[in-house]
């Protein structure tokens, strides 16, 4: 049985550390986008600035979670991605949005990361590793789903009446700024109450190593199946990334407004914890590897129905259809694919080294996807640009299945 307390403190914490780089301007993108004046591409260019440091730091955060204990790590992770949110208040331009986003590519990759999953993986034990990720990665959602939503209102309050459109410069800033605000705080105080709250996980010599040995870290590189879990993961982000177009597709082709586009993101937010949730439940029954093969080819099919099908004021049911198919099996990949760590018998002192080596590789959706989708919207008029956005997401979606099959033959042959 999980320990609810520990558990809870990790799904708090493990969405509000990434409240500010991403679910702030996937959730508000056509507001962030008019504040601080700038095009999808140079905003997905500053993202992907964060996914070149992070790259890094995964490899470099590994081990650093395997050497100190995890509650120290996350709080000072915390602490400092939060009073990277209070000067995103100040509006200091592209040039200090860029910098704060590869600051965050260290607060939130380094020091918070590996310790988060390897804590998620002392919590999970032998038995339940899909149950613990499918959980964490669930409940992420659920709050990441509430406080958009507390956000959206937040920004309609400050907005004066009549369509979000018509407001003017002020408003629109002013409305931003307290949502950065609320969610700046959020993150302080999560930095809090995992210092305190995560104490007295399981410590010692078996799970906690006083030093990373090189040929530790060689073993673990030479092992194939981390790699195509590596390939697994990398699939799995790039589709979820063709998820931040859902609120400026909503505003660009079924023409919504600022507040309806990003109330309509916030719903399908909620999508999360069911695909997440359900997927960990399944990958205890019938192992991750299988679990992962399904939510594959549910992603494909949602996907490819909003590549290809109607869009416009005709499509606007199917479209949403389409997205709820997806959504649900991206989500069942993010609550899954870590529980895949386990199936690899990794041994649970190495558990931060490996998943550094994984991540190297599997994150760097957060390097290209930006732009790329950023790129593709901005020079491809009307619907055309968001169709290949999704279409893109289609061609990951098949790469992800056929890492799933070579994992799986890996695994028959040991």
């Amino acid at each position: 049985m999980l320990p609810p307390t520990p558990l809870l403190l990790l799904i708090l914490a493990g969405e509000a550390i990434f409240l500010l780089p991403f679910v702030l301007p996937r959730v508000f993108r056509p507001t962030f986008l008019a504040v601080f004046d700038i095009t999808n591409l140079q905003l997905g260019t500053c993202v992907s600035l964060y996914g070149v440091i992070a790259i890094a730091a995964y490899l470099f955060g590994g081990p650093l979670a395997d050497r100190f204990a995890p509650h120290k790590l996350m709080a000072l992770g915390l602490a400092a991605t939060g009073l990277g949110g209070l000067y995103l208040t100040t509006l200091p331009g592209l040039y200090g949005l860029t910098l704060v986003y590869g600051f965050w590519g260290i607060t939130t990759i380094l020091l918070f990361w590996a310790a988060m999953l390897r804590a998620t993986r002392l919590v999970g034990g032998r038995n339940n590793q899909g149950v613990a990720f499918g959980l964490l990665e669930g409940g992420r959602g659920l709050v990441s789903a509430i406080v958009s939503f507390v956000g959206v209102y937040a920004l309609q309050w400050f907005f004066p009446e009549g369509p979000a459109f018509d407001i003017g410069e002020a408003d629109r800033i002013s409305g931003f700024r307290n949502v950065v605000y609320v969610y700046s705080g959020l993150v302080l105080a999560a930095a809090v109450a995992i210092f305190f709250g995560l104490r007295k996980l399981p410590s010692g010599k078996d799970v906690q190593l006083p030093r990373i040995e090189w040929s530790q870290v060689i073993e673990l590189a030479r092992q194939p199946r981390l790699w195509l879990l590596a390939v697994i993961i990398l699939s799995a982000c790039s589709c979820y990334r063709v998820l931040d177009d859902v609120s400026l597709l909503a505003s660009d082709v079924l023409n919504y407004d600022d507040v309806d586009a990003s109330l309509l993101a916030s719903w399908s937010l909620l999508l999360r914890p069911m695909g997440a949730i359900a997927g960990g439940f399944l990958a205890d029954r019938i192992l991750a590897s299988r679990a992962s093969g399904w939510a594959f080819a549910l992603t494909a099919v949602g996907l490819l129905a909003v590549g290809v099908g109607p869009l416009g004021s005709y499509g606007v049911a199917m479209t949403w259809l389409a997205l709820v198919v997806g959504g649900l099996g991206i989500f069942a990949l993010r609550g899954i694919y870590f529980a895949l760590v386990a199936e690899a018998r990794v041994p649970l002192v190495l558990t931060g080294t490996a998943i550094g080596l994984v991540s190297t590789l599997g994150f760097l959706p957060d390097v290209y996807m930006p732009p790329l989708t950023g790129w593709l919207v901005d020079n491809f008029p009307y619907a055309l640009g968001h169709r290949l956005v999704f279409l893109v997401g289609v061609a990951f979606a098949a790469i992800g299945a056929a890492a799933v099959w070579a994992f799986q033959r890996q695994s028959a042959r040991r």
